[in-house]
């Protein structure tokens, strides 16, 4: 099986080790994230199920996915990570599913859950393919905020979705909470928000889409962004991962930050949305 080689490193964040570590901290302690670093656990149980994370260019939405990857640091770590993020280039399957080797980044090397792939594929909720993963960004960004913080002991299940109605995510949903039931696992969801719209707009759009994934409402998601015609171009993986999460019995969600490019890096002429969020057991 063949390994999965970075795609964006060098652009969405950088390609040498020290200074990837050197932007994870920046991005923890930058004015929008959660100001300090990650320290060791401080529970001895995981709360969390799932988080919702912003996949921009680390300049732009690295602050925001600070505060989840934060958030998660205070738990033991997970032993497989489930990461869903939406089809930006258009290759693969309609919802793909890695069955392949390693993926590899600037810090090292990290093992694929082939136990929970395979379930996943075998339920008929996504399809063994690697196409869609060869230059996706969606699930890439996530794995070294994922490394600085828990190290190398975990294992991911990376997931891509071009097919993004509700029917199509609450079927992976399930799946995804079949195949980890019993496990220790922690499920990402991999977002932006509203994509170039004026600064003051994107909050008051997506504070409509935000308004549904706090009340856990995954069929209320699909409906507002296509109602309201937001460019948000996530709520698939959003709404999978919602629908896992309240079938794994987590139905608590908590707005850790949302913010925009022009409140990180930019300016606040057109801007992109980007949120961090918790899904938990109570």
């Amino acid at each position: 099986m063949r390994d999965r080689h970075p795609s964006v490193s060098g652009s969405f964040y950088e390609a040498d080790p020290a200074a990837l570590e050197s932007r994870i901290k920046w991005c923890f302690l930058h004015k929008v994230g959660p100001g300090k670093l990650p320290s060791k656990p401080v529970s001895s149980e995981r709360k969390i199920c799932a988080l919702i994370s912003p996949h921009a260019g680390y300049i732009y939405s690295g602050p925001v996915a600070a505060h989840g990857f934060f958030e998660v640091s205070k738990e033991p770590p997970p032993d497989t990570v489930v990461l869903i993020g939406p089809n930006h280039t258009g290759m693969g399957a309609a919802v793909s599913v890695w069955e392949g080797g390693d993926w590899l980044t600037p810090l090292g090397r990290v093992r694929v859950d082939q136990d929970v792939s395979r379930s996943i594929a075998t339920s008929g909720a996504a399809e063994p393919d690697s196409d869609a993963h060869e230059y996706e960004h969606s699930v890439e960004v996530q794995i070294p905020f994922l490394q600085y913080v828990f190290g190398s002991g975990f294992r991911i299940v990376p997931i891509c979705m071009m097919l993004q109605d509700f029917e199509t995510s609450r079927e992976l949903g399930e799946a995804i909470a079949a195949a980890v039931r019993g496990r220790s696992a922690l499920l990402i969801a991999s977002t932006d928000f509203s994509h170039y719209v004026p600064y003051k707009s994107a909050y008051a759009r997506d504070s409509l889409v935000i308004e549904e994934i706090l009340g856990m409402n995954p069929k209320g998601v699909e409906e507002v962004v296509r109602s309201k015609e937001i460019t948000m171009c996530g709520p698939g993986p959003v709404m999978a991962v919602m629908a896992a999460s309240l079938a794994l019995g987590a139905d608590r969600c908590r707005k850790l930050c949302y913010a925009t490019s022009g409140d990180t890096s930019g300016p606040k002429g057109d801007v992109v949305g980007y949120g961090s969020f918790s899904i938990e057991f109570k």
